[in-house]
């Protein structure tokens, strides 16, 4: 048989890249939250109008550096986001098989306008959580519907650079919000306005690109518009002769109509293997420690002893340095696969942390601050740690759930990917000043546990996913695996074309 890619005819048209860029500003809206909300919690005209206790305890240069920012109402201003996202990810699951992947990206974009806004103009601590809300239920929308667009929408030669844009954009998003929070904190009163409120242009592009993208062919079809299905296959691989690809996704869509009730599917047996393989790498995705260090940028090297301006521009720098190691992903996710990408991190970042950690227990006292160089050390073994993580666990948290699991489950499984993501995140958000407190230099411990039992999930049960068409990943992957196998024994005959 020929390979997939000689089968598979496509070449990249300047119609097709606008649609991966364009869908990909999902990634930058979601990106920019997260790296905007930490800024503005170290501002200290926000936390003089919202949280005037912790601005209060700020002043105290003799308080506990571990503990100054510890404070729930401030954990759930970043927080709630994940938790409305997390339920709004269901909803979108739904939008995502009965409208469609595209007019469940224009809804992601409207919430997360409307968040901007209120928070832009927030008066009361209400307005501020609301709006937040309003930003999470545009993230579980955007989430959900952006990666299942690319991974459906792109050829399987470049399936893995493709659905990456998502995470690269993520990473621009965070390096964007950093240098505006460097900004605007010299703007008062109202510089943390301007940070907030500038989240509804990713938002606006997103908006605007929601109605010039078209919609992937297995979404037709699976809606049982097959010639509009393949009028946008050959838009969208620049070439006439899709036929082969084409009745590979009708196959695949008429095996997804027999399942009546896709939820209860992937619960069970040979739904298992995609929903702990999907479930799994979001949980350790965040227990990684990433986003401790990307929402809290700002506050934990104001925790190292560095000033309000020098701490903002660290984390300009570690988000240069996110932006940059994605591009590394995008180059070799196709080229060295996924399995060897996430290994070779594992290990980087596990230095990393375990170096952090010992740093600070041996040298950042309660009261006090690291010297110069330790804490310019400190920096560079945290950009090593982004640098890692941003070439494996942050694009593959969203690529390989994307394209692991068959069409009649993939909007339900990816639902629960995307539902398990910000579950942990809210988690990992809601604790980790309050770890921090109570931990000290030992929370870096914790996540370097974590990222241990990570590189061995990934080395004995994580499949390799590359250049497999994402309609035969369950033949080509799941029934290979010498321990996933096992749960397709009762199966029946594939409908892989020959």
């Amino acid at each position: 048989m020929a390979t997939d890619i000689e089968q598979y005819k496509s070449k990249v048209t300047p119609y097709v890249f606008a649609c991966w860029i364009l869908a990909a500003f999902g990634g930058l809206m979601f990106g920019y939250d997260i790296g905007i909300s930490g800024g503005v919690t170290g501002m200290d005209d926000f936390l003089e109008k919202f949280f005037p206790s912790i601005y209060e305890r700020r002043l105290h240069a003799a308080e506990d550096n571990y503990c100054k920012y510890d404070d729930q109402m401030l954990q759930l201003f970043t927080s709630s986001l994940y938790i409305a996202a997390l339920v709004a990810s269901f909803f979108a699951s739904k939008a995502c098989s009965k409208l469609g992947r595209r007019p469940t990206i224009l809804m992601a974009s409207t919430f997360f306008i409307a968040g901007a806004i209120l928070c832009a103009f927030a008066e009361v601590k209400w307005m501020l959580i609301v709006g937040r809300i309003l930003f999470g239920i545009g993230v579980g929308f955007g989430n959900e519907a952006v990666p299942l667009f690319l991974s459906e929408i792109a050829p399987v030669q470049h399936r893995g650079a493709v659905n990456i844009l998502f995470q690269l954009f993520v990473t621009i998003g965070i390096f964007i919000a950093n240098l505006i929070n460097y900004g605007t904190s010299t703007i008062h009163p109202n510089g943390w306005r301007v940070s907030l409120g500038l989240a509804a242009v990713p938002g606006l592009v997103l908006l605007i690109g929601s109605l010039i993208i078209t919609e992937t062919p297995s979404s037709l079809v699976e809606r049982g518009k097959e010639e509009q299905g393949k009028a946008a296959l050959k838009k969208i691989r620049g070439v006439e002769e899709v036929d082969t690809e084409f009745e590979q996704i009708v196959l695949a869509c008429e095996h997804g109509k027999q399942v009546k009730q896709p939820f209860k599917k992937l619960f069970k047996k040979s739904g298992v293997p995609a929903l702990v393989v999907s479930s799994m790498i979001q949980v350790f995705q965040q227990f990684t420690g990433i986003n401790a260090i990307m929402f809290y940028a700002p506050v934990l090297f104001q925790t190292l002893g560095f000033k309000s301006d020098a701490s903002l521009l660290s984390s300009v720098i570690t988000g240069l340095v996110n932006v940059g190691a994605t591009f590394v992903s995008i180059y070799a996710v196709d080229k060295l696969g996924r399995r060897k990408l996430l290994l070779q991190a594992s290990v980087q970042m596990f230095i990393s942390q375990i170096a952090i950690g010992a740093i600070l227990l041996v040298h950042l006292k309660p009261t006090g601050s690291l010297d110069r160089g330790l804490a310019a050390l400190v920096v560079i073994l945290v950009c090593t740690f982004v640098m890692s993580f941003a070439w494996s666990w942050g694009p593959m948290g969203w690529l390989i759930p994307s394209e692991i699991f068959p069409i009649e489950t993939r909007t339900a499984g990816f639902a629960i990917a995307v539902s398990t993501n910000m579950i942990f995140t809210f988690l990992i958000a809601q604790a980790f000043l309050s770890m921090m407190c109570h931990l000290k230099a030992y929370i870096f411990f914790f996540f370097s546990a974590w990222i241990l039992v990570m590189g061995l999930f990934v080395l004995f049960l994580l499949p390799e996913t590359k250049g497999v068409p994402i309609e035969l990943i369950e033949e080509r992957v799941w029934k290979q695996h010498p321990v996933w196998k096992k749960f397709f024994k009762d199966e029946g005959k594939s409908y892989e074309v020959a």
